[in-house]
């Protein structure tokens, strides 16, 4: 897999395929939009939708740390997707992946699902925090437009970007990175995605199956 080193506020970091960031200098990886639950909460409603979206998820955070020398990983809002995410087959699932990964440190700064969703077990470990979150240069939040100190990462949005050719057209996940603010890609499986028209100052890089890459403006 090729990420993408860039710089943000003075710090290097790493766009990752896996649709997340690396902060290499902190150890740390930021995920932004995982939805925990999200498929158990459409059956819970009578939708038919698949099933194994949380072991996908696991799976997905078990490859960056295989990857990545990371201590911690920052979840920017909506780590579950609401009240039925905390079925106790989703619970177990994500209790047996945090038995085996007991020294990392795990930091949720609430979105708008977590507010309905309620807390993560106490028994995940995970540390909670309101956004805007301080963290070194940076601000991180779930919603892009919060006010704050800092250089803002935040997610809420899913960004996709439409490439497009004579003939095709692709909608891929993508970083949008501005003077200010970045926003991150919804990491979570069964996620979806919402096109946005990118500001004058952004920085499009999509994920492209294994890759991240930079749109060139014309």
């Amino acid at each position: 897999m090729t990420a993408m080193a860039t710089e943000l506020a003075g710090e290097q970091v790493l766009l990752l395929p896996q649709k997340a960031l690396y902060w290499p200098a902190a150890r740390t990886l930021m995920v932004a939009d995982i939805h925990f639950g999200k498929a158990a909460s459409f059956r819970a409603q009578g939708v038919p939708v698949p099933r194994g979206t949380t072991s996908e998820n696991l799976a997905a955070l078990e490859t960056l740390l295989t990857t990545h020398d990371a201590q911690r990983i920052i979840f920017l809002g909506d780590f579950l997707h609401a009240k039925a995410a905390q079925a106790p087959a989703t619970l177990q699932a994500m209790l047996d992946w945090r038995s085996r990964h007991r020294e990392l440190e795990l930091l949720l700064v609430r979105g708008n699902h977590d507010w309905h969703a309620g807390d993560p077990s106490e028994l995940l470990h995970v540390a909670l925090a309101d956004e805007p979150f301080a963290c070194g240069p940076f601000a991180l939040c779930h919603h892009p437009g919060v006010a704050c100190e800092g250089y803002a990462i935040a997610g809420h949005v899913h960004p996709v970007f439409h490439l497009r050719t004579a003939r095709e057209s692709l909608r891929l996940p993508c970083f949008l990175l501005g003077t200010s603010r970045a926003i991150l890609p919804a990491f979570g499986a069964f996620t979806g995605g919402h096109s946005l028209i990118p500001q004058a100052s952004d920085k499009v890089y999509v994920v492209a199956e294994d890759s991240v890459f930079l749109i060139e403006k014309r």
